[in-house]
């Protein structure tokens, strides 16, 4: 049993990923044969007897390590979702945050992303989805240690996961509102505890001119260009590069 450490306690998740030898030899043919056949095939018309053959192994051996169809298209949902890098560092924490639930909500809203999200909630339990909440809150916790690090207040992190992240998943899921960066910056400037200003004299005397209440979580816009406006900067890395 793996412990994820999150903001909201400790979760018990069952480790499904084995290390080593022929195992993570078959969990790789596996999981390369659902990525192949799911790009040529409907997902509702996968079958295990059908990934068996396109993985070279026997439909008894996926049963065996995975028990049932939903629960195998979970965990490779959940290694796509892994990331692959820290996220961005743009020298500010309003900035790196705000940039951060751009490209969240730009991956995690795109028809892979839509598709990889149906896969994780496909299994039963709690196990597929709490993994894939911890990569986020990970995220999460190194923009606040490097906050810390900067000299500057981090945000709650909770309260980042239930005013802005949750918002996006539910819009996700069930619908009825276009996601754009705009609605993140909106979901942002709400919370209670904004990111504080960097040491930076001209960001402090905007903060100044902010309105009387809370500072707005927004960064300057020349900081980090609009996500899914135009490309992005030369050298930057997806943390959650879905592959």
């Amino acid at each position: 049993m793996a412990r994820l450490q999150g903001a909201k306690g400790n979760v018990a998740v069952k480790e499904r990923i084995r290390v080593g030898g022929r195992s993570a030899r078959i969990q790789s043919a596996v999981h390369e044969a659902v990525k192949r056949l799911g790009a040529a095939t409907d997902r509702e018309q996968l079958t295990v007897p059908q990934i068996a053959a396109e993985a070279g192994v026997t439909p008894s051996t996926i049963y065996r390590r995975w028990g049932d169809l939903g629960s195998l298209l979970a965990d490779v949902a959940v290694a796509r979702l892994r990331p692959v890098a820290d996220p961005e560092d743009t020298g500010a924490t309003a900035s790196d945050l705000r940039a951060f639930i751009e490209q969240f909500m730009e991956e995690m809203s795109s028809g892979v992303g839509r598709a990889l999200i149906r896969d994780v909630f496909s299994s039963p339990g709690e196990t597929y989805p709490v993994q894939c909440a911890g990569f986020t809150l990970e995220h999460l916790a190194a923009i606040a240690a490097r906050a810390k690090a900067r000299g500057e207040t981090p945000f709650d992190i909770d309260e980042v996961l239930d005013h802005v992240v949750a918002p996006i998943i539910y819009h996700i899921l069930y619908g009825g509102r276009e996601l754009t960066p705009d609605y993140c910056h909106a979901l942002l400037d709400r919370l209670q505890s904004p990111p504080a200003a960097a040491a930076d004299p001209a960001i402090a005397r905007r903060t100044s001119r902010e309105p009387s209440g809370r500072a707005s979580v927004r960064a300057p816009r020349a900081a980090t260009p609009k996500r899914g406006a135009g490309s992005k900067p030369a050298g930057s890395t997806s943390p959650r590069k879905i592959h």
